[in-house]
């Protein structure tokens, strides 16, 4: 069955600086036609560091959208629609941890809501971490703090990690990191 749903128009309803909302008549696969709101973002990437220790380097950030401070691992968008996921992923964990990891192995993708939103966020896993200076952006605050895998993987499980990119990228480094051991 072909479930493709084909553009017959495309509206730009909203244009901002990292989202851009469309509204797009598309035709449906059995003939009909409807219509599709979503956001256009380029992408983010995630990063799981974990250290010698087995600890894993997690912030504490206020996110305004949901109104609470959240547990989260280091993250961020890309700055182009061509930057180099990987180089995005080593640049946020620096600016924001200060760690520069040894090696990194790419976890996979994940779309949190592919429904409405096009973000792809690109998962990692970091290890051999050594600590220097952060360098957060100017609007960005957080709270940097380690924890042993099983206790973070143990709150994800509890519903104390919120953040489904987050808990995705945990899980699968939980289960990357038992695997080459």
């Amino acid at each position: 069955m072909d479930l493709i749903e084909k553009t017959k128009k495309s509206e730009l309803i909203f244009d901002g600086a990292v989202v851009h909302l469309y509204r797009d008549t598309v035709t449906l696969p059995g003939g009909g036609e409807s219509f599709r709101e979503y956001v256009k973002h380029l992408g983010a990437v995630c990063i799981v560091p974990i250290t010698d220790k087995g600890e894993v380097v997690l912030e504490r950030q206020y996110r305004y959208a949901v109104g609470q401070t959240l547990i989260e691992i280091p993250a961020g968008k890309l700055d182009s629609a061509d930057e180099d996921p990987l180089k995005a992923a080593l640049r946020e964990l620096r600016e924001e941890t200060g760690a520069i990891p040894q090696e990194i192995i790419y976890l996979g993708d994940y779309y949190g809501s592919p429904a409405i939103m096009g973000e792809r966020i690109y998962m990692y896993m970091a290890r051999g971490l050594s600590f220097g200076e952060t360098d957060l952006d100017k609007d960005e605050f957080l709270e940097v703090f380690t924890l042993p895998l099983d206790k973070a993987v143990e709150m994800v499980l509890d519903g104390e990690i919120t953040d489904g990119k987050t808990q995705a990228a945990i899980l699968r480094a939980k289960l990357m990191f038992e695997k080459n051991m």
